[in-house]
């Protein structure tokens, strides 16, 4: 009985290892892989994404929701004019909440033109605002006489500093890998289409057969 080396063997296994990848790119369907690409460029045809449209629709949540409750906060001292000339014309940082007001408009300024206008595929435009954002309230909260105005001295800080920090989290875990992770589909799927069209020729063209002239009977 002759025995089959090892290396044979192991050569004769990774073959028929292969096998199966072969088999899947001749099974690989090239109208499903263009549909795919074409939906791929039509999203990019768009200018934006889905989820990062959500983080544009949040982070313009996160200006609206700051400026309703400052309204609500001139409301609450007295009047919206009288206390706004005292908040805006008379600014006081240690009893004003104007300039969370405004450091909700930096944020959505400077998260809007970086996402959305200029499409930033990077961490450190979210990292900066959230940065500057936290410096700010914590040195406000410090130095302040806040937390003697009332139940707004609690909240509009509070709510100012969890709404930078999920907006971050929203960007860094959902956005910038979700669209990463859809450009490397759209590759592998534009790979996949390359190779399917090379081992799956077009079908053959009516002008591409013949037929041969007939013979004379009895020839």
């Amino acid at each position: 009985m002759i025995r089959v080396p090892a290396d044979a063997e192991n050569a004769h296994s990774s073959s028929v290892e292969s096998c199966p990848s072969l088999r899947d790119v001749h099974s690989i369907n090239p109208t499903q892989l263009m549909a795919r690409i074409e939906s791929y460029e039509g999203r990019e045809k768009k200018g934006i994404s889905d989820v990062r449209r959500t983080f544009c629709l949040f982070v313009t949540f996160d200006l609206l929701f700051i400026t309703l409750l400052w309204i609500i906060e001139l409301n609450v001292k007295g009047g919206i004019e009288t206390t706004l000339e005292k908040e805006v014309l008379h600014y006081d940082y240690t009893s004003s909440y104007f300039d969370i007001f405004l450091l909700a408009v930096f944020r959505f300024k400077v998260l809007i033109l970086a996402y959305a206008m200029c499409r930033l595929r990077h961490w450190w435009a979210i990292a900066f605002t959230t940065a500057v954002t936290s410096a700010f309230l914590l040195a406000k909260v410090i130095i302040s006489q806040l937390f003697s105005q009332g139940a707004f001295g609690y909240v509009l800080p509070i709510i100012s500093f969890i709404l930078a920090w999920i907006e971050t989290w929203f960007l860094d875990f959902k956005v910038l890998p979700q669209e990463a992770e859809e450009e490397n589909r759209f590759l592998i799927a534009q790979d996949a289409s390359e190779r399917a069209a090379l081992l799956h020729p077009g079908v053959l063209s009516d002008g591409q057969f013949y037929s041969p002239p007939e013979s004379v009977a009895g020839s």
